[in-house]
């Protein structure tokens, strides 16, 4: 018999750090319930404390998700503490992750504490989770960059104190898989009661390595692994959740566990966070990747015609990928499109959001005849915002572009419940059009970003587009999706800046694991 290794995903709350990839709370819940039908074992579904929105997320997410356990992070103080109770008080299975600094210049410079009074305050904040649950999770931020003796000393304290989950995280990718293996070989060895907790790893990319060390660290006895869907994350992200997976997968000769996830979610997982947090996934990216089961080389494709494991150490149906589904048309009814968003891990709260999401669906299927799965993900999502949130609405837009000729935009708003029109000429249909917002808008914000893809082939494919704004230090993504690019790219500019119209900034957190 394999150990298990716990795959924990921290998407929505390391992965959510990323400039520009927060998400609404319905888009939280989403993809909770896509990482649960995948069967990850534990969800990170935030940060409670970092603001009133977090906590609502987490509390929601706490409210849907039965099967997996829901845990939200907080830094070692009673606070902290009390709000993550709280906030996952409602889940079937719940987990509190504190954590406190131990390198020397996290110590020093930012905590201004001395190790004993570092160790002081980890076992008090394992006694303040533990009034909220048994499962408790305690890390050693910047662990990767601490000393072996101090981590040991740390470690014994909070496992006295009641901690389940012992987590070591090279917080800011420091270290190389050797190294790291050996940390824990050593803490395992010489902490007292190693064996009654479970050995966590959670590695960031800023080498390259968070995904060597992780598996390192597996080979060394930790048998939990902290991942993110896409390898999101702060800086150059986390370990690729997909990654680790397939390799323990791919691998059983080297590595002695096994986990519960069903693979076959991995892709609509990937694909479910990319359009949501408007990063995309590039095309050689290791098991979702659009080129990860391709073969341009006409040796390659010889060799994999002839017998496929010659090139191809996966099957590309066991991460997900399959051809596109054409699903529904314009002759669908009511029931087989909710059918379907359920199928895909859609659920929509109430017949009013049904009825508003399957008027988009009719209207966009009279203008493509084939809609594919892709189509309807793009369609949910194209509305973050609510209508009673949507202090800026696009109303109508004209747009004259001619060879030879300026292009020129009209637009049409409601800007908090009054409609205004403007009028801009520009370099090109969009910057004509985003022009004409800002005579209305006036945000100051600053454009980042601005993406668009083809969510699937042919012509009539619908184009997603993202735009990421900027302004007084808060950093926004906005998606919308049309048939007609620059109303797309109209709808993605608006819903940027009702996220910055609506949403006030988080409380940013001492530090991150």
């Amino acid at each position: 018999m394999k150990d298990r290794l716990v795959i924990f995903d921290t998407t929505l709350r390391d992965g959510e750090q990323s400039p520009g990839a927060s998400m609404t709370k319905e888009e939280k819940i989403r993809v909770a319930r896509q990482l649960e039908k995948m069967r990850v074992d534990v969800i990170e579904a935030g940060f409670a404390a970092a603001s009133p929105g977090d906590f609502d997320a987490i509390r929601a997410i706490a409210e849907s998700i039965r099967e997996s356990t829901v845990c939200s992070l907080a830094r070692a103080n009673e606070k902290d503490i009390q709000r993550a109770g709280e906030a996952i008080q409602p889940a079937a299975q719940k987990r509190i992750h504190t954590f406190i600094a131990t390198s020397p210049i996290h110590m020093e410079k930012k905590l201004r504490m001395s190790p004993d009074q570092v160790v002081e305050q980890a076992v008090k904040a394992i006694g303040w989770a533990r009034q909220y649950t048994d499962d408790v999770e305690f890390s050693a931020e910047d662990a990767g960059r601490s000393e072996l003796d101090f981590l040991c000393r740390i470690f014994e304290e909070v496992i006295k104190a009641g901690a389940t989950t012992i987590n070591v995280p090279d917080t800011v990718g420091y270290n190389f898989p050797n190294q790291f293996a050996e940390t824990l070989r050593q803490v395992i060895a010489r902490v007292p009661n190693s064996d009654k907790v479970v050995w966590s790893v959670h590695c960031h990319n800023d080498l390259g390595l968070a995904v060597a060390n992780s598996l390192s660290a597996v080979l060394a006895g930790a048998r939990q692994v902290e991942c993110t869907i896409n390898g999101l994350g702060e800086r150059a992200g986390n370990a690729s959740l997909e990654e680790v997976v397939m390799a323990v997968r791919t691998r059983p000769d080297i590595f002695p566990v096994e986990t519960r996830i069903d693979t076959t979610q991995i892709v609509p997982a990937s694909k479910l966070v990319s359009q949501i947090t408007g990063y995309p996934v590039q095309p050689n990216k290791a098991i979702v990747g659009a080129n990860a089961f391709a073969h341009e080389s006409g040796i390659h494709q010889d060799g994999v015609l002839k017998h496929r494991e010659t090139y191809e150490i996966m099957r590309a149906e066991d991460v997900g990928w399959t051809q596109n589904k054409l699903v529904l048309g314009k002759h669908s009814g009511r029931n087989a499109f909710k059918s379907r968003l359920s199928e895909l891990g859609i659920v929509l709260e109430g017949d009013e959001a049904l009825n508003a999401a399957f008027a988009r669906f009719k209207e966009l299927a009279d203008k493509k005849h084939e809609i594919f799965d892709e189509d309807l993900q793009a369609l949910v999502s194209d509305e973050t915002v609510t209508p009673a949130q949507e202090h800026y609405k696009l109303i109508y837009s004209q747009v004259c572009s001619e060879t030879g000729e300026v292009p020129h935009s009209r637009v049409t708003l409601t800007v908090g419940g009054l409609e205004r029109k403007a009028e801009s000429d520009g370099s090109g249909p969009v910057d004509a059009t985003f022009k004409a917002i800002e005579q209305m808008v006036q945000s100051g914000g600053e454009l980042l970003l601005y993406s668009v893809n083809a969510i699937t082939t042919g012509t009539d494919a619908q184009g997603e587009v993202t735009v990421r704004l900027s302004k007084g230090g808060r950093v926004v993504n906005g998606q919308g999706a049309d048939t007609d690019i620059v109303v797309a790219s109209a709808k993605a500019y608006l819903n940027a800046l009702n996220k910055l119209h609506s949403c006030s900034g988080k409380v940013n957190p001492q530090g991150d694991v």
